[in-house]
């Protein structure tokens, strides 16, 4: 039907306030939900040293603090302050006001150590489901005790207080050094959860995308103790695709997807995939 010039007016209207309706809805890709304003209150951070002595994230339910310094065997330079920081958060049922993330990776020769027995630290033998680890293997019986004592460092020489008290969550990406032996990388992995899981902590954790974890670690059996760790995925582009993200597979086939990451604003959003138990 044509339409009359009477209407256009009325019909331009129409469109200017669908089109502004449709962009307060969606946000902008990098927007993040302001203190005090729709679902702000269930959103956690995760910070690091990539934030040290900057302005940090408020109104925060819950704080993922790392404790590294970019690589598996440095310290955050300002980890004390961000655990306080994070110890401000009131937490949520389904997230502990306060959670830690450790830099995982098999450096394998390439790296300043590399275990050449069962021992960590020395005079503590350590059970290797992999057998004797032997000076000059890079492959799984080594690769686990490397995973095995990174996660001891983690817990005893960064400046934990209380490493059972929390959960760790293992942050596995490309951007570290990893073997193309899939089997080595999934047992430095393995040796950093049984290592946590024997001094009784919250809990264990997997951080990374499924592209990532592809390359990095593969398919994961159900006889791996990484099969019923929970994930938390990153690369989500902004809040609403972030809670979509809740329904992608799982890193491992025994998992859930618990976390999904955003960045907005310059800082790392969390969403909860669960607000209740």
């Amino acid at each position: 039907m044509p339409r009359t010039p009477a209407l256009l007016p009325a019909i331009r209207l129409a469109w200017i306030l669908a089109a502004a309706l449709i962009l307060v809805l969606a946000g902008p890709a990098s927007a993040a939900p302001s203190p005090g304003e729709g679902n702000q209150s269930l959103l956690g951070n995760d910070i690091s040293w990539p934030q040290c002595k900057k302005e940090l994230p408020k109104g925060q339910a819950f704080g993922i603090v790392g404790v590294n310094n970019g690589l598996a065997n440095n310290t955050n330079p300002c980890l004390e302050e961000q655990l306080e920081w994070a110890e401000t958060s009131p937490g949520l049922p389904t997230q502990p006001a306060v959670s830690l993330y450790v830099n995982t990776a098999n450096p394998g020769s390439a790296g300043s150590w590399w275990p050449v027995s069962d021992e960590y630290p020395i005079g503590r033998h350590v059970h290797n489901p992999y057998g004797p680890c032997e000076e000059g293997d890079y492959g799984t019986a080594c690769a686990y005790m490397y995973g095995y004592a990174k996660a001891y460092d983690d817990a005893y020489i960064r400046g934990i207080s209380n490493p059972a008290d929390y959960v760790w969550w293992l942050d596995v990406e490309t951007e570290n050094t990893w073997s193309s032996d899939k089997d080595a990388n999934r047992a430095v992995l393995e040796g950093m959860t049984d290592f946590f899981h024997s001094i009784g902590v919250e809990g264990v954790g997997l951080y990374s995308t499924g592209l990532q974890w592809g390359r990095i670690v593969g398919s994961v059996s159900s006889s791996s103790n990484l099969y019923p760790l929970p994930s938390w995925l990153a690369g989500s582009r902004n809040a609403y695709r972030a809670a979509g993200a809740c329904s992608k597979a799982p890193l491992t086939g025994g998992g859930t997807v618990v976390l999904t990451q955003f960045v907005a604003r310059g800082f790392d959003y969390n969403h909860p995939c669960k607000q209740e138990p």
